[in-house]
């Protein structure tokens, strides 16, 4: 079981984002994440699933 803890910049740099834009995503609610100490923290495990719901959404339209 991977439980790697990756900060928001880790998080921009995997999914080939923007900082900003990756803020914005979490914030809204659409990256898996959550805060600790004010600052946003992504699990490795809920982010490779979220592509994957991603991917599946983008095969069914």
């Amino acid at each position: 079981m991977n439980d790697e803890i990756l900060t928001l910049k880790e998080v921009a740099e995997y999914l080939k984002l923007a900082e900003k834009t990756a803020y914005r995503l979490a914030q809204k609610g659409k990256l898996p994440g959550f805060k600790v100490g004010g600052s946003w923290r992504f699990k490795r495990e809920d982010i490779e699933s979220w592509i994957e719901q991603q991917k599946n959404k983008a095969g069914t339209k």
